[in-house]
């Protein structure tokens, strides 16, 4: 029985980067001999096993056959007569297609220690087009690496894989689970952008697809594409280290923008409701966790009115607070606040421009909750006239707040 390392921990070691997951790939066992020596067992569908002290996983070396169509359409075969090269055969890329022995012996057949010197994403050999999700981990790995470049011959694959409907067979939750991890790379937009050049995002995500060559006005957007300004939204939101929740707000924030009759083009007139429709079913369609949908429809809504929070009237302002939930929600308003900060500065020339609606709405926010409306209900003698009277004290309150916003 021999163990080795392999994948991800391989890969990141040679490239220097920290990587705190460990798998290993058992070469010459059998369910049996694990078991004798105090593994426990936990796949589902092929044999992957917990070590009995440091729980780490160590899966058997095993092969797959395709049987059906999508991400579960696929038998294997674990035994002792599985050999290493077989095992790595079966997996993505190259670089991930690694694995090193207890004695630091580098198994590298086919040439994914090359590769990662030369940045190239490179498939291991045909099988890679038998799982669709794979397209996907390509297009996530360019977030992570951004200057790697995906070979050729494989970008050709992924869009045979693309024409011939494979990738629709993917399910709704592998998708998100992949995006969702794509989001969070350093260079989310490049994730994106790979699955433009095959043809998956049209696939996946026709609403956000659809953005690329509508144009803006110059005035406000020197980008003037909106599917670019998208991507440099979200380039902006990995810039800030923000969380899931926003860089998916910054994502979708102006799907509408692509239904725009085009007789009013450059100008996207009513642009927010139509997000918020487009929004709805794409979150529906990817089974979108509630905080990052919530978020992203509150973001498609009312972004245009935070951006102009300069021109409210106190009167406008208040309602803009209540309809966000911002009194009951201050950790999630400050989420769409800085989704906005990038939507903002998600523009040519404009990543470093000041932004002053987030400081002049929070000041706003705590004008209204400076306001004892328990006081204000005890006062009123005639009860139907509570919610009013509420109401007339926050707008008096943001006005004189807003006063010594401006002086």
């Amino acid at each position: 029985m021999q163990i080795y390392i392999v994948g991800g921990a391989v890969r990141d070691e040679l490239l220097g980067r920290t990587n705190a997951d460990r798998d290993y790939v058992v070469v010459g066992a059998s369910p049996e001999i694990m078991l004798a020596r105090g593994f426990r067992p936990v796949g589902k569908d092929f044999p992957v096993f917990l070590h009995p002290q440091t729980q780490d996983e160590y899966a058997l070396a095993r092969t797959e056959r395709k049987s059906g169509h999508g991400y579960h359409g696929f038998s294997f075969h674990a035994a002792p007569d599985v050999t290493l090269e077989q095992d790595l055969a079966r997996r993505d890329l190259t670089i991930n297609a690694m694995a090193k022995g207890d004695d630091g012996t580098l198994v590298d057949p086919f040439g994914g220690q090359q590769d990662l010197q030369a940045k190239i994403l490179r498939h291991v050999g045909p099988a890679f087009a038998e799982d669709p999700v794979r397209i996907l981990r390509i297009a996530r790995f360019a977030a992570r690496f951004h200057e790697f470049s995906v070979a050729p011959e494989t970008l050709s694959l992924m869009r045979s894989m693309v024409s011939s409907g494979e990738v629709d067979h993917l399910v709704a939750e592998r998708v998100w689970q992949e995006l969702a991890k794509g989001l969070m790379e350093d260079h989310p937009a490049r994730m994106f952008m790979v699955l433009r050049d095959c043809g998956a995002l049209a696939r996946l995500l026709p609403e956000l697809d659809a953005l690329f060559g509508v144009p803006q006005r110059a005035d406000y957007h020197p980008e003037i594409d909106t599917g670019i300004h998208t991507m440099m939204v979200l380039e902006q939101t990995a810039r800030h280290r923000f969380p899931l929740a926003v860089r998916f707000a910054g994502l979708t924030h102006d799907l509408g923008k692509a239904t725009t009759p085009a007789d009013i083009l450059p100008r996207h007139i009513g642009h927010e409701a139509r997000s918020v429709d487009l929004s709805e079913q794409l979150c529906a369609r990817l089974k979108v966790p509630n905080d990052c949908r919530d978020l992203a429809l509150l973001m498609a809504r009312h972004h245009g009115n935070i951006h102009r929070a300069a021109e409210l009237k106190p009167a406008t302002m208040v309602s803009l607070l209540e309809k966000t939930d911002a009194l009951r929600r201050p950790e999630r308003f400050q989420q769409l606040l800085d989704t906005c900060l990038c939507d903002f500065t998600g523009r040519l020339g404009w990543e470093d421009r000041p932004y002053d609606s987030p400081a002049r709405l929070l000041s706003a926010l705590a004008a209204v909750n400076r306001v004892e409306a328990g006081k204000i209900a005890a006062a009123c003698a005639d009860k139907s006239s509570i919610p009013e009277r509420i109401q007339q004290a926050r707008i008096a309150a943001v006005k004189e707040q807003l006063n010594d916003f401006r002086n």
